[in-house]
């Protein structure tokens, strides 16, 4: 099977990079069920990626509904130590406009309808989640941006929705007087399951509209959203090519050691089977 170590999980018309070579497509099984697609694998300026369609090639997957234990281990079974993630949302704040780019650094989850760790079933883990996003990767996303003159935002708090509808208007104002900067659908539990799998996960954040809160902004529709996604895909592949060819060889930050003190049950209670699941995550630490 074919490794790399940079995952990209894109949304809607981005599968892969002009002047990528070696493109192939691997189709992998995990313990957890086939992930949202076939992963497309290839070099970008000699680095090794693997891009996974989020919602599947075509789009026909719901956000409660993606399959995201098996997308994070399907990555981290072909080497994955870092995942970009690539999402659109709607601004909360007046500064931040539509077609911007955020790098989050900060998570509220308002999803209740998806399973979010690999961990149950006989084996407890409590990772350290404080600091939610990598934040190496999170400053080369955004260095890489500012390098290309492009707007962006270093940090802010995302909000996560379980959706698919939008927010109402009360729901919006609420998030914004939290002092929430972005909302969007996909953030969890992929940033969960990349630190329980110790890969380094950093959101590229691509502002389509101003959430409903902005009453002389037009009404977000899903319409506005892909025709501001399109207009945004070229700046995204450019951050993304220019920031996987500034990856360090070795990781300093947290996420590679984040199980290290985080599993606590008797290695000897472990269910046979659940071990052998985990095996590709946890079995360093058992």
């Amino acid at each position: 099977m074919a490794e790399a170590k940079v995952g990209i999980i894109s949304g809607t018309g981005l599968y892969q990079i002009e002047g990528m070579t070696d493109v192939k497509e691997e189709r992998i099984k995990t313990p957890f069920g086939d992930p949202s697609d076939a992963i497309i694998l290839g070099k970008l300026d000699g680095v090794k990626v693997a891009f996974l369609p989020r919602h599947g090639r075509g789009h026909y997957i719901s956000p409660t509904e993606l399959p995201a234990k098996a997308n994070i281990y399907a990555l981290k079974s072909i080497g994955v130590e870092w995942i970009i993630s690539v999402a659109t949302v709607g601004s909360l704040k007046e500064k931040i406009e539509p077609l911007d780019i955020v790098i989050p650094d900060q998570i509220i989850d308002r999803t209740f309808l998806r399973n979010d760790t690999f961990f149950g079933r006989g084996i407890v883990g409590h990772i350290p989640f404080a600091d939610p996003f990598c934040p190496a990767l999170g400053k080369i996303l955004y260095d890489s941006a500012r390098k290309l003159r492009v707007r962006a935002h270093d940090g802010g708090t995302c909000i996560v929705m379980e959706g698919p509808q939008f927010s109402t208007r009360a729901e919006s104002e609420m998030y914004r007087s939290w002092g929430a900067d972005i909302i969007f659908m996909t953030g969890l539990p992929e940033a969960k399951l990349a630190r329980e799998a110790e890969i380094c996960y950093a959101t590229m954040a691509i502002v389509t509209d101003y959430d409903c809160w902005k009453e002389t902004y037009a009404v977000v529709t899903a319409e506005m959203v892909v025709a501001n996604l399109r207009k945004s895909i070229e700046t995204a592949k450019k951050i993304l090519k220019e920031a996987v060819s500034h990856l360090p060889k070795s990781r300093d930050c947290i996420c590679p050691k984040a199980l290290e003190n985080a599993i606590i049950t008797d290695p000897k209670l472990m269910p046979e089977q659940v071990k052998k699941d985990l095996k590709l995550i946890i079995g360093k630490y058992i």
